[in-house]
């Protein structure tokens, strides 16, 4: 008798090949990225300037421009959008609220404080301690301490209730925002650097900040996909979730803390991004639906495509001025999400 092919349901082709068109669009934004810049490279010779500069073989001006500007560049828009796709995945199934952000908790006015104390009172004795971190260090600090704040002030014995949380959250960014705008009125010389640290940044990357945030990465997205299952029986309720044997209090304070350390290093080596953590997972959603299995790993990889475009689009499209990356997300996103709220479509 002969053997009849066995063909893959509909849902599941179409979710493997949304997966392997990920994949190489990712390759393909991230090959142009460094290919693409006032000295254009051909994508072979980038493939080769980075094969040797994994080597440590880096040799004449293109591997330099390869290797030392583009590359750490490129890098750091992929680990970074990676790191607040997934923050923003996260939290949305936490939360169970399709507005969640990695923002939602006060990290990037937290960060954003700190950034502007560190610039514009750094010289100061008041502000040493935050000086001596530099930009970076305290932008982290005082994000992650604004979420430790908001959990601490939402605690209700053992339990975290989630809509208290949030207008914790919702409060003290608000406040630290007012305080950001009084620190740059008291010196209007530095207000244009604090407000471009704000908007966001990669023209300054590093492969030790890159380094940073990929082991950040390396662990938190082994093990979002490991709670891929807790994260749908969220979306049944706290209570269904609690019958079926999910911990929810335990659960909740640790991606929330996870998901706030990856939110600081991303603030903290690149500034305030938007919409990155908002929009990626929605728009994942609509490729493949809600269940986590396809949604954190997809989330990684578009996230880390969007902002490397993103990227790209602000460094080239009024060349030779660099319009910040913040604003570039804005304007892409902002429309995505009113169009998907026009058709009832926020997942």
């Amino acid at each position: 008798m002969p053997r009849q092919a066995v063909r893959a349901p509909d849902g599941a082709a179409r979710r493997w090949a949304v997966r392997g068109g990920s994949l190489a669009a990712l390759a393909a934004v991230l090959v142009a990225a460094v290919a693409v810049g006032s000295v254009p490279i051909a994508p072979g010779e980038v493939l080769d300037a980075l094969v040797r500069g994994v080597r440590g073989r880096v040799e004449g001006t293109r591997d330099v421009i390869v290797w030392q500007v583009r590359a750490p560049r490129v890098a750091l828009a992929a680990v970074v959008g990676a790191a607040l796709a997934l923050a923003g995945t996260a939290y949305q199934a936490v939360f169970r609220n399709p507005l969640a952000d990695p923002y939602l908790l006060g990290a990037a006015s937290g960060a954003g404080f700190g950034a502007a104390v560190a610039m514009v009172y750094g010289g100061t004795a008041g502000a040493a301690g935050l000086a001596a971190l530099g930009v970076p260090g305290a932008a982290f600090v005082v994000a992650f301490a604004t979420v430790v704040a908001a959990v601490l002030m939402a605690r209700q014995g053992g339990r975290l209730p989630i809509v208290s949380l949030v207008l914790a959250g919702v409060v003290l960014g608000s406040s630290l925002s007012a305080a950001t705008s009084f620190v740059m009125l008291t010196d209007r010389e530095r207000t244009a650097g604090v407000l471009a640290w704000l908007l966001g940044s990669f023209s300054f990357a590093e492969w030790r900040d890159v380094a940073v945030v990929a082991a950040l990465l390396a662990v938190a997205g082994p093990a979002g996909f490991a709670a891929r299952r807790a994260f749908d029986l969220l979306l049944l309720g706290e209570a269904s979730a609690r019958r079926l044997g999910l911990p929810v209090e335990r659960f909740v304070w640790a991606v929330v803390g996870a998901a706030t350390l990856l939110t600081s290093a991303a603030v903290a080596v690149a500034g305030v991004i938007g919409f990155v953590g908002l929009v990626v997972p929605h728009a994942v959603r609509l490729a493949v639906g809600p269940e986590h299995r396809d949604l954190v790993p997809l989330s990684l990889a578009w996230g880390a495509a969007f902002l490397v475009a993103a990227d790209l689009l602000a460094r080239t499209v009024i060349a030779p001025v660099e319009v910040p990356v913040g604003i570039v997300t804005a304007l892409v996103g902002g429309p995505f999400f009113l169009i998907l709220l026009r058709r009832g479509r926020p997942t």
